[in-house]
C-alpha cells in the first residue's frame, strides 16, 4: 500500500522565480546538496524576512562546530519534537540524526522514548534539561545546570542545550499550526 502524499502545507508555496536572490540561491543549495528541497523552506519562503531570521538563528544553533556534537545537537532537536509531537521536525530532524550518528535506529528511539533508548549518562542528562526547557521552562533551576554540570557539559554548552530546545520548541509550533508535512524523501535517509 503506498500512502498518498499530503500538500507540504496548508500555505501554498512561493514560486523560485519570484523570490528574491539570496532566499532562491538557497533553497538551490539545498536541492542540489539534497536533492530535493525541504518543505520548511518552501513554508517560510513565503514571508522573506522571517525566512533570513529563522535560518540565521537556526545555522548558529546548528552550525557550531565547538561544544556539543552536530549528532547531539540534532538529538535534542528530535527528543523536543516527539515530545511536541512535531511530525515535520521528527521525521526531518530524525533523518539527519541518523546520518549524522550513523545509526539507523537512534531517531525512532529517541524520538519515542528517549530514556528507554540506552543513551549514555550524558546524553540522558542533556535530553532531560532539553525537554524541561521545553515543556516547563518556568520550573529550570540551578539543580538542572548542575545536574548537566555534573555530566560533563560547560555553561556555553548548557546555553546551546537551552537554546536548541527553544527554537525547536517554537518551530514545533509553527509546523504543527501550519500542517507542515514531512518531505517523502526523509523518511529513508540514512537507514541504510
Amino acid at each position: 500500500m503506498t500512502t498518498p502524499t499530503p500538500a507540504p502545507s496548508r500555505y501554498p508555496a512561493p514560486a523560485l522565480d519570484a523570490l528574491p536572490d539570496d532566499i532562491r540561491e538557497r533553497i538551490l543549495a539545498v536541492q542540489e546538496k539534497a536533492g530535493f528541497v525541504p518543505n520548511v523552506f518552501l513554508l517560510l519562503a513565503r514571508r522573506p524576512d522571517e525566512f533570513r531570521a529563522f535560518l540565521a538563528y537556526h545555522d548558529a544553533l546548528m552550525d557550531k562546530r565547538e561544544g556539543l556534537s552536530a549528532a547531539e545537537r540534532e538529538m535534542i532537536v528530535v527528543a523536543v519534537s516527539g515530545a511536541n509531537n512535531c511530525l515535520y521536525c521528527v521525521v526531518a530532524h530524525g533523518a539527519i540524526l541518523r546520518v549524522r550518528a550513523k545509526d539507523p535506529r537512534i531517531a525512532d528511539l529517541v524520538a519515542t522514548n528517549y530514556r528507554k533508548a540506552g543513551l549514555p549518562p550524558r546524553q540522558r542528562a542533556m535530553l532531560d534539561y532539553a525537554l524541561k526547557v521545553a515543556l516547563e521552562a518556568h520550573r529550570v533551576e540551578e539543580a538542572d545546570r548542575d545536574a548537566l554540570r555534573a555530566a560533563g557539559f560547560d555553561e556555553e554548552e548548557i546555553w546551546d542545550i537551552a537554546a536548541i530546545a527553544a527554537f525547536f520548541s517554537m518551530s514545533n509550533r509553527l509546523a504543527n499550526a501550519t500542517d507542515l508535512r514531512p518531505n517523502p524523501e526523509f523518511h529513508m535517509l540514512g537507514r541504510g
